[in-house]
Formats: C-alpha cells, structure tokens, sequence
C-alpha cells in the first residue's frame, strides 16, 4: 500500500475555496479558476487530487460540473470527487467522464446500497467519506448531525468493495491546528479498508506522524489549507509519502 497525498480542491461558486470548520459562510477563496489551480498542483508533483463539490453537497445534488469538467480537461491527474452525488446515475457519469473515484459521504449513511451495489459496479473505485464532529458522522454537507460514530459507519461497507475511506475530523478542518491522527488511527486498525486522513493537517510532522500508523491502515492524507498558506513545502511532502 503506498501512502497517498490529495491536494485538495473544495468549489464553491466555481471557485476554488477553503472553508472553516466546514462553515459554508467562513470560506477563503483562493484561485478564481479551480482548474488553473489543479494544473498548479500537478505541476508541483502532485498526481492526485482531491475534489469537493461544496455546492452540491448542501443541495444534493452537483452544482459546479462544469468547474469539475475544466479540471478533469486541465490535468491528467488522478482525481476523486464528492459532494451532492447520491445517486447511481450520478456516479456512473462522473466514472464515464473521467473522475478516477467518486466519494459517497451522505449516501453511504441514508442509502448504503447504492454504495455497495456502486462499489461492486466500479470496483476500487467508490470512496466513502466519513465526516465526523466530536466522534459521530454529520451529513448533508455537514450540517446535519446524527448518532452513529465513524467506526459503525466504516464497518458497514467491509468487504463491500469500497476502495477508501476519507475521514474528516470537522473540529479541525481548514483550521491548521493539526491532524487527528488518534482517531484516524483508531478508525484504521477497527477497518481492513484503507483510510485517507482529512481535516487540519498543518505541516510536515503531521504527515510524518500519520505515515508511521501505515501498518494500522493510514493510507495517506488530504492536504488543502497547509499547501494554500505554505505551511507545508510540496516536495518535502511528497518526499515523507515515498519513504513512508
């Protein structure tokens, strides 16, 4: 298993933005043109990415395709997409346009078929991504909360097929305060499926601190307010992830 890093590319507005504390009114915009921005981050190394529809995902349905389909012409990297899909028909045309894995958040909790029977379908290629605050999973871009923790959640999908899991800690998202790698960790070594670590990932430390838990099933991270600040070099990153 090698150890991922996702640059990521959250749009609102078809604009590339970051949000605070998944709080759609604390957004910073940081490139006016996301694929513009996607190229940048190719180009710095990167053969990965990581797309949020944010839009779509408080609306439920994708609300800036055409800010995707820009991406997905711009650069050949390999990109994962969420936010406002929940549907198969939705999932299967992001798959034919050329979105390497769609990421299934809300679905995966209000309708795990479609996850099971999409990741069959699209096998490695259906991502479920859990978004918790102080341990249980929100839903509906965050703004609704429920009573099932990550771990519950995670353990639905085993050996259904679901390539990752993308965990968000909310409490630190676009906050730099540091990754939570206690309880991705924690998550991993319950789940024999891999998971990408989401949410205040800070500086190089962090990535360090979250590859020496690869054997527990950390799969790598997603990076997006520490690569927009500077606060974590490209290179030095990319060089922690080869030798994790």
């Amino acid at each position: 298993m090698t150890f991922e890093l996702w640059p990521a590319i959250d749009l609102k507005g078809g604009e590339c933005v970051r949000l605070l504390y998944g709080d759609m009114e604390r957004s910073t915009t940081y490139a006016k043109s996301p694929a513009a921005q996607a190229w940048r981050f190719r180009d710095a190394g990167f053969d990965r990415l990581h797309v949020v529809d944010l839009d779509g995902a408080f609306a439920g349905a994708p609300a800036n395709a055409e800010a995707v389909q820009a991406i997905l012409y711009e650069t050949d990297a390999k990109v994962q997409l969420g936010g406002g899909i929940r549907d198969r028909e939705t999932v299967d045309r992001w798959l034919d346009l050329g979105i390497t894995r769609v990421i299934l958040g809300t679905a995966a909790v209000k309708d795990p078929a479609l996850v099971k029977g999409a990741a069959k379908a699209h096998e490695g290629r259906i991502v479920v991504g859990i978004d918790a605050r102080d341990g249980l999973v929100a839903t509906e871009g965050w703004a609704q909360g429920s009573e099932m923790t990550a771990i519950d959640l995670g353990r639905r999908f085993e050996d259904a097929g679901v390539a990752a899991i993308v965990f968000t800690d909310i409490g630190r998202d676009g906050a730099l305060t540091g990754v939570n790698v206690e309880a991705t960790a924690e998550l991993a070594r319950a789940l024999t499926i891999p998971v990408l670590a989401s949410g205040g990932v800070k500086d190089a430390d962090d990535i360090k601190a979250l590859a020496l838990h690869k054997a527990d099933g950390v799969a790598g991270a997603i990076l997006g307010r520490s690569l927009y600040e500077g606060t974590i070099d490209p290179s030095e990153a990319q060089g922690i992830a080869r030798t994790a």
